[in-house]
């Protein structure tokens, strides 16, 4: 038996901790409350990963709609499908049982693999890019419900404007490039090419919000875009440079004059829905960093930081981010008045 620990031990020790998942009672008090119902008041559901519903009573709009979640040894060494009671379980989990649209951020399996299905089930149209519609066209959704992602063309879907926003995918991206021909699954899960990304803007009424799904910025691309909360993108943001977070933080929060920040895609989508959320294991993400610089941010820059509880309906504008300026949308109007409008989805 080798007994070197000195060489040995610091090593094994290294790869134990890269195995633990990092708790999250230490930011538990951050959680977001339920929000009573209000007639015609929005609320937003978290569904793990980027999957979040916008649903105002009367209009429901979901990002991705990722239920399946397959396991870290299917992903890496197996091929996916979507698994239909899961994605049923998950619709359940959410209270869905009708949608307006599915907008699908960009192509990985992580936000696409589920969205044909998910629509199809939900009567909904489906949004997003050429290779999510390659995604769609393998998976026999139909064409005439898909809807290209047109950037920087707001278009109303019941009281709710989307716009499109170019967006770069988080660093280390392994799937980079398109999907040029429908994907048939079972497929690995690298056939999920990135294809284009978006930052989702939305408005309903005066109020506005970003979803950002991955930690990275496009300069330029939010310039003219305001927002009151953002649904941050955290993924891996733990293992960059602290230059590269305040980058990133001073382009989504900051540059945008949010005032509320939601922390999205934080959560190890290898485990099930059925089973509480937990952080990522260490050896794929650092969530104490990026929670710890977070909460610095937040607290120098007056932002408040609050994080999704699983399957709560919440405000997306609670009393304290409250719009201090004009809003993108009213900017809109004129430009939307100029164009005879803007197009509905349904």
């Amino acid at each position: 038996m080798d007994t070197d620990t000195g060489h040995r031990g610091p090593r094994v020790t290294s790869v134990l901790r890269g195995l633990r998942a990092p708790g999250i009672a230490p930011w538990a008090h951050l959680y977001e409350p339920p929000a009573p119902s209000l007639p015609g008041a929005p609320r937003a559901v978290f569904l793990g990963v980027s999957t979040l519903l916008l649903d105002d009573g009367e209009t429901a709009i979901l990002t991705d709609g990722f239920f399946s979640r397959p396991g870290l040894l299917r992903m890496r060494f197996g091929r996916l499908r979507p698994d239909p009671a899961r994605i049923a379980a998950g619709l359940r989990r959410g209270g869905i049982d009708r949608l307006d649209a599915v907008f699908v951020v960009h192509s990985h399996y992580d936000h696409a693999l589920d969205s044909p299905q998910v629509a199809a089930a939900t009567g909904a149209r489906l949004i997003g890019s050429p290779s999510t519609r390659n995604i769609a066209r393998g998976q026999g959704f139909p064409d005439d419900r898909f809807q290209l992602a047109a950037t920087g063309e707001p278009f109303a879907v019941g009281a709710f404007t989307l716009t499109a926003l170019p967006a770069r995918h988080s660093p280390g991206d392994l799937a980079p490039g398109r999907i040029d021909r429908p994907l048939r699954p079972p497929v690995r899960a690298t056939d999920y090419r990135t294809g284009d990304c978006y930052t989702l803007h939305v408005t309903h009424g005066a109020r506005e919000l970003l979803i950002h799904a991955s930690a990275h910025t496009l300069p330029g691309a939010l310039d003219g875009h305001r927002a009151e909360t953002v649904y941050l993108g955290i993924g891996a943001l733990g293992h960059q440079s602290e230059a590269f977070r305040e980058e990133y933080w001073h382009r989504l929060v900051t540059g945008t004059g949010a005032r509320r920040v939601v922390p999205s895609h934080w959560d190890d989508f290898f485990r099930p829905l059925d089973r509480p959320l937990r952080p990522f294991r260490a050896f794929l993400d650092d969530f104490p960093a990026t929670m710890d610089f977070l909460t610095r941010a937040a607290d120098r820059t007056g932002v408040r930081l609050a994080l999704p509880a699983l399957g709560v309906r919440a405000d997306p504008w609670p009393a304290d981010a409250a719009p201090d300026t004009v809003s993108t949308a009213e900017r809109h109007a004129g430009r939307a008045g100029d164009r005879g409008g803007t197009g509905r989805v349904r």
